[in-house]
């Protein structure tokens, strides 16, 4: 699942990395042709243009650099983390949810799963099958036993005996 998010992640760093070398600078070029560069909109938009790449590709190179750096096998085997799937229940509402927690690129919280930086990912991460969770979002706090966990690992068994 890292790799997937790692490949998105750098296909949008090479295209912004073209987009520095090769269609800024002809942009900028074309623009200096307009003479004035106080009232030169077309300039001030390349330039303004040229900044946001510059750091998007820093934060991309950061996140690359993050995400190469996770170690599966130190993601614990009894607790939540990184690849965990919760079954939660809900007393209150007496409901049932399940979430998966992913990196913040991979997260989709209308399909269950849940960045490991949200409120709702950090109030799960280190818990065991049996904990009583207060979740702490916007809308209030919710309560929920974990009735199931899931790791990382228990998947990549799953995936390996072909029970997948």
């Amino acid at each position: 699942m890292t790799q997937d998010v790692k490949n998105r992640l750098q296909a949008e760093l090479e295209t912004l990395e073209s987009e520095l070398r090769v269609h800024l600078p002809k942009e900028i070029k074309r623009a200096l042709e307009f003479g004035d560069l106080r009232e030169n909109s077309e300039y001030k938009a390349a330039l303004d243009r040229q900044h946001f790449i510059k750091a998007r590709i820093a934060e991309l190179r950061q996140r690359i650099s993050e995400i190469a750096s996770i170690d599966i096998s130190k993601v614990p085997h009894d607790r939540a983390a990184y690849g965990s799937t919760l079954l939660l229940y809900d007393s209150e509402r007496n409901e049932e949810v399940t979430y998966k927690l992913v990196t913040p690129e991979e997260s989709d919280p209308q399909n269950g799963l849940i960045s490991t930086t949200s409120p709702v990912g950090k109030s799960l991460m280190g818990k065991e099958e049996g904990d009583e969770v207060t979740v702490r979002t916007p809308a209030g706090a919710r309560n929920f036993e974990i009735r199931r966990l899931t790791t990382l690992h228990d998947e990549v068994g799953k995936e390996e005996a072909g029970e997948d």
